[in-house]
């Protein structure tokens, strides 16, 4: 049921975001809390166990917001789609959702996950005051690829959140650009 939703919710901001309409705002915003929980969950221990550069950053972080299943569509104009959680000394915090609109060279579809690890108070306090983050916009977020993640360490950890994109499936092409937003939920 989750992923139907992201499919529907990341279609419609695709449309309506082309067409500058806002009908997405009559979809229904009930979230299976439990749901969100349990994936989660199971994302983060999957992540920090089979990347260490994850871990060591997991066991410096303040914070760490957890989106267990993105969903992206675009032909053109693409949207992507998905809810989580803050989770902070262990416990759930608040749940989110992350938005993305995209134009573009693009064809395709996917689904994927991501964590971004809030370093500092400042972040996580940045989080929980504005209505709604724009990545880029803020505290600044740093993606960690394969290359970079050889090379992190704690003292080298100088920066307000580190992204994490994983479990990656189907087939997205092309080159876009995006602009993500992370909101709280109700």
């Amino acid at each position: 049921m989750m992923k139907f939703r992201s499919a529907l919710l990341a279609g419609c901001f695709a449309a309506t975001t082309a067409l500058g309409l806002s009908a997405c705002s009559s979809l229904p915003d009930e979230v299976d809390r439990a749901q969100i929980d349990a994936g989660s969950r199971a994302a983060l221990n999957k992540l920090v166990s089979e990347n260490a550069a994850a871990r060591a950053i997991n066991n410096q972080s303040r914070a760490v917001l957890v989106f267990p299943s993105m969903v992206k569509a675009g032909l053109g104009l693409g949207g992507a789609y998905g809810e989580g959680e803050l989770i902070r000394n262990g416990a759930t915090a608040d749940y989110y959702n992350s938005m993305t609109g995209s134009w573009g060279l693009q064809a395709g579809a996917q689904s994927y996950g991501y964590a971004v690890f809030l370093m500092n108070d400042d972040a996580v306090e940045y989080l929980s005051e504005s209505d709604g983050w724009e990545i880029g916009v803020g505290p600044t977020v740093v993606l960690v690829n394969a290359g970079m993640a050889e090379n992190l360490s704690t003292s080298t950890l100088k920066e307000d959140a580190y992204a994490f994109v994983f479990d990656q499936k189907g087939l997205m092409a092309g080159v876009s650009i995006e602009g993500t937003k992370i909101t709280k939920m109700d």
